[in-house]
């Protein structure tokens, strides 16, 4: 096994007095897939956003890259896709204005030079969108503001891209295209952290499903509905960690 891009230990975050990760623990190694699952409010997007530090964590140990997180520096290694919003936030911006500013961590003092904007191109290109790199994000559809974020994320390069719920409200041909700049990006041997809430055109590409619920880990392992082709019928898969009394997830189910 290669070694951890991601490693989550005991990690447990409130919401104001809410618990929501209850004590997870979650290792993403370099060049996995690995999708978390899970019905709203089990803890899915504030696993993420814990990872990136939006989220403040009450107890455990988060390392990126093998550094705690708190003294990880490096963020151009990352690229991060939050939940669906409007590309630039209610800024008036062109299309590659936005993606340009995915590559400032790759600048020096902020100043594009060639290889910069050669970076820029390419993330456009790669989510279909280098016709409208002159557009106000605002003349975009939801699906297109998508792949705007997308190519953001990819602008810098990333090693590990984290992506929360990137198909929700997309449609279909953004779907097809998104999936197939991840396969892209796959193949050149980036790690991928995604929430969903299914698997959809994404799923050939899972090499890893976590599930959560109730701020639990429940399964880790294939998705479920690979386990449940191999699994006894209306047998329950619950993951050696889960808590006492919690509820076992059945194959073939995602919430």
């Amino acid at each position: 096994m290669t070694e951890p891009v991601i490693s989550l230990r005991g990690v447990r975050a409130d919401l104001g007095s809410r618990p929501v990760l209850r004590g997870i623990d979650l290792t993403v190694h370099r060049g996995e897939v690995v999708a978390l699952l899970g019905a709203n409010g089990s803890g899915k997007s504030t696993a993420v956003r814990s990872i990136i530090g939006q989220v403040p964590v009450g107890a455990g140990e988060i390392e990126l890259f093998g550094t705690p997180r708190r003294r990880f520096r490096d963020w151009a290694r990352v690229g991060y896709v939050p939940q669906r919003t409007t590309a630039a936030g209610g800024v008036p911006a062109t299309v590659a204005e936005v993606v340009s500013s995915g590559r400032l961590a790759r600048t020096r003092f902020g100043v594009f030079r060639k290889a910069d904007r050669e970076a820029v191109r390419h993330a456009l290109d790669l989510v279909g969108m280098a016709d409208r790199a002159k557009d106000s994000v605002d003349a975009l559809s939801g699906g297109q503001h998508q792949r705007v974020l997308i190519a953001r994320a990819l602008a810098s390069g990333p090693d590990l891209l984290i992506m929360d719920e990137p198909m929700a409200g997309v449609d279909l041909a953004s779907q097809e295209v998104l999936a197939e700049t991840l396969r892209h990006q796959v193949a050149e041997g980036a790690t991928v952290l995604l929430v969903l809430h299914e698997l959809g055109p994404l799923e050939p590409l899972i090499d890893r499903a976590v599930v959560l619920r109730d701020g639990c880990v429940l399964h880790d392992g294939p998705p479920p509905k690979a386990v449940g082709q191999h699994a006894l019928p209306g047998h329950d898969h619950v993951h050696p960690h889960a808590p006492a009394g919690a509820e076992p997830i059945r194959t073939g189910l995602l919430s």
